[in-house]
């Protein structure tokens, strides 16, 4: 395994890490989880990533039950959760971003995953009703009361985080750390475009989700067929729906067989994509399988293969790189 530094901090991260989003709590067993979470264990992942709003936080407490059965050393992994879409209850004061929810999301957070702080915490989505100076001030406040140790944002614009670093500047308080946007080779704006001037002048971390694009870059669906996956699910329809585009299966085949000319799977030659990125800190890996995992675990050997050739030829096949608009 290898392991980069969260942006600026000094917390190292696994460059692999998982994820329990649509699996942990619904769509496996507790014991299939447990089984996933000691294979990526075993293999160095030390960074395991949760939220309030998976499976209404039941996801939490499968992995708060794996972690005290497994009995792992408590500095020996990283896990974060995430504040905004609320648990099982959605009250108006147990969702969003206000002092009162952070603060509650933060104590169920801690209670579900049975640990006595979070390393990672972060604003799911921004909150158009609370004024980012609270969400700030209330973040440095759980980092002064030990309850949290680093704090960010998901799906936050480049206005947004630049925003809540100037406020914490003001404040002299500790600002967000890290950033868990979407990245894969369909969404690259963010990462390639909005945030070079958070990297560069502020060291923003980054803890990718949907590296494979919702199981579109794992090639199990370049033939259209959705039988015995996530997609199958009826309740998923509008993941069906974004990932099942014609333009976007007929470049999965193309992209193939570059991944075939290397003798490696898409799902690796995609996620080593992804890990090619010096900006990238940690990618989530998700997994229902085993075997699925132990394989997807090995993409960093895939990294070396990816010539300056090899990429010409995907950026050729997808025609996905934004153009710059910072510089």
């Amino acid at each position: 395994m290898e392991y980069r530094r969260l942006g600026k901090s000094g917390l190292q991260v696994s460059s692999l890490g998982l994820g329990s989003w649509l699996t942990f709590g619904a769509q496996i067993s507790d014991k299939v989880a447990d089984e996933l979470m000691g294979i990526a264990y075993d293999a160095g992942v030390n960074f395991f990533d949760n939220a309030e709003g998976y499976a209404e936080g039941k996801s939490e407490m499968v992995m708060g039950k794996i972690f005290k059965s497994q009995g792992w050393e408590r500095d020996s992994f990283v896990v974060s959760s995430k504040v905004f879409f609320g648990a099982e209850n959605k009250g108006p004061n147990q969702i969003g971003l206000s002092r009162k929810h952070v603060t509650e999301a933060c104590h169920g957070a801690l209670k579900r995953l049975q640990v006595d702080y979070l390393d990672l915490y972060f604003c799911h989505r921004p909150d158009k009703s609370t004024p980012i100076e609270e969400t700030v001030l209330t973040m440095n406040t759980l980092i002064e009361q030990g309850k949290i140790l680093y704090w960010g944002t998901s799906e936050w614009s480049a206005a947004e985080i630049t925003e809540a670093i100037a406020v914490a500047k003001d404040y002299r308080i500790i600002g967000p750390t890290m950033e868990q946007p979407q990245y894969n080779l369909f969404e690259r704006k963010k990462m390639e475009d909005d945030f070079l001037l958070l990297f560069r002048d502020h060291g923003l971390g980054t803890t990718i989700w949907s590296p494979l694009a919702s199981g579109l870059l794992s090639g199990k669906y370049t033939n259209g067929d959705v039988k015995d996956t996530r997609l199958a699910d009826v309740k998923l329809g509008w993941l069906k729906e974004n990932v099942m585009q014609a333009d976007r299966l007929h470049k999965m085949e193309k992209l193939q067989e570059v991944a075939d000319n290397l003798n490696v799977s898409l799902a690796k030659f995609a996620l080593a994509w992804c890990l090619k990125n010096p900006n990238v800190s940690s990618v989530i890996l998700g997994a229902s399988k085993s075997t699925q995992l132990k394989e997807n675990l090995t993409a960093l050997e895939v990294v070396p293969l990816l010539t300056d050739k090899v990429m010409e030829k995907v950026e050729e096949i997808m025609g996905t790189k934004p153009v710059l608009s910072q510089f």
